[in-house]
């Protein structure tokens, strides 16, 4: 199964590939492939049950766990959006479904598929309720309306050939979508001027900010990418000079998403950052100032090579969702070997064949250099397991003089 991973990849880029129409250059077709991308910001204002004031007033106990919101317990006005009418009134009916049945929570946002009257017809749909960083003072505990508070929506992910679940393109973002939003909480309030001079701009500019900067990557560097792959996999600091905002931020945005943070432990990351560190005595240093990007002090291997040549078979279907799920298999792949190259180890401190099949499997994965780092740092505090990697390390050694 594990030497299969990149073959899948480019598989589903191939399918994608033979599923379009025409053919033509990725440029040609990037219009249409951002025409489907949609938002919409409603206002919610949420009022307290009449039939639990009545319960107050005439002393009578209140119920311990709070009655299903209706549809008469809040208001939902549209703000802004891109929909057109009819299939903002479809999703104004979901959103409104979702409310009453309690699926929204403040920050926290939702992902899934509706069906709207749009040529795309089901999209994958981001939901989620914000509320107002700063409070309207008229909104006292002695009144029954609640605070201002807002919906946001930001729709698409109905790429061709993967139009039957479009709402798993969208849910790998679903964690940076839940930061984008937070963007707008201090600048949500009730001047017009407010909404036309940054609201609308920042509900405009969700996909290409959220979705679309590992795409960018892979088209700004090219065969290049294997050295940013390099040094995510080895947490290897990266340097960017000479480069706009928005460049500096795509590139820092890609080596987080594409490390493994949050996979291993969060000392032994740590404790590696510090080795790598301490080993180059340099970062990798990465020169914007010209036609192309320049490297200096990078690295790389067998393993981001291939995987860097997957990233380039995704971006000549112009499918930006497509980068996302390639990177989530690039971290699955390393984690796979290096949970492997750890109970190859552990079977060596008792047996020199798993010692031989150390050497082979380090030979063969093509980062074998990375993994060993990873776990000599792991391992660490095991005399026995320290034994074998000094004894593969050596090995390493002598195979790259060879």
């Amino acid at each position: 199964m594990l030497p299969s991973l990149q073959e899948s990849v480019d598989g589903d880029e191939r399918e994608l590939e033979s599923s379009e129409e025409g053919g033509g250059p990725a440029e040609e077709r990037r219009p249409e492939r951002f025409s489907n991308s949609y938002y919409c910001l409603y206002g919610y204002q949420g009022y307290s049950s009449s039939e639990q004031a009545a319960d107050s007033d005439d002393g009578s106990p209140s119920s311990a766990t709070p009655e299903t919101p209706s549809a008469e317990d809040f208001s939902l006005s549209l703000v802004d959006t891109n929909l057109p009418a009819e299939a903002e009134t479809e999703l104004r009916s979901f959103i409104a479904k979702r409310l009453i049945k309690g699926a929204l929570f403040e920050g926290m946002g939702n992902v899934a598929s509706v069906e709207l009257s749009i040529p795309e017809f089901r999209v994958g749909c981001y939901y989620c309720l914000l509320q107002q960083e700063k409070l309207l003072e008229t909104a006292t505990v002695e009144s029954n309306i609640s605070p201002p508070e807002y919906v946001t929506c930001f729709l698409g992910g109905s790429e061709k050939g993967l139009e039957l679940y479009p709402f798993l393109n969208l849910s790998l973002f679903a964690l940076e979508l839940d930061i984008y939003v937070q963007g707008l909480k201090t600048n949500l309030d009730s001047e017009k001027s407010n909404l036309e001079t940054y609201i609308k701009p920042y509900l405009r500019s969700w996909f290409e900010d959220s979705v679309c900067p590992i795409q960018r990557v892979v088209q700004l560097f090219q065969e290049k990418l294997a050295f940013l792959l390099h040094a995510a996999l080895s947490y290897t600091p990266v340097e960017v000079k000479n480069s706009d905002e928005r460049t500096k931020k795509d590139i820092h945005r890609f080596l987080s998403a594409a490390s493994l943070q949050g996979l291993i432990q969060e000392g032994t990351m740590t404790s590696l950052c510090i080795a790598m560190t301490e080993e180059q005595h340099k970062s990798v240093v990465i020169d914007c100032n010209g036609p192309q990007p320049q490297f200096h002090n990078a690295g790389s291997n067998k393993f981001c090579d291939d995987w860097m040549q997957a990233f380039l078979n995704g971006a000549e279907g112009g499918n930006p969702f497509l980068f996302q799920q390639i990177v989530e298999n690039f971290k699955l792949k390393a984690i796979q070997d290096t949970n492997n190259l750890k109970r190859f180890i552990r079977q060596a401190e008792m047996n020199h064949y798993a010692l031989f099949k150390c050497f082979v499997f380090l030979k063969n994965c093509g980062s074998g250099d990375v993994l060993l780092k990873i776990v000599k740092v792991e391992q660490a505090e095991m005399p026995e397991a320290k034994n074998v990697i000094t004894v593969l390390e050596e090995f390493m050694r002598e195979t790259a003089v060879a």
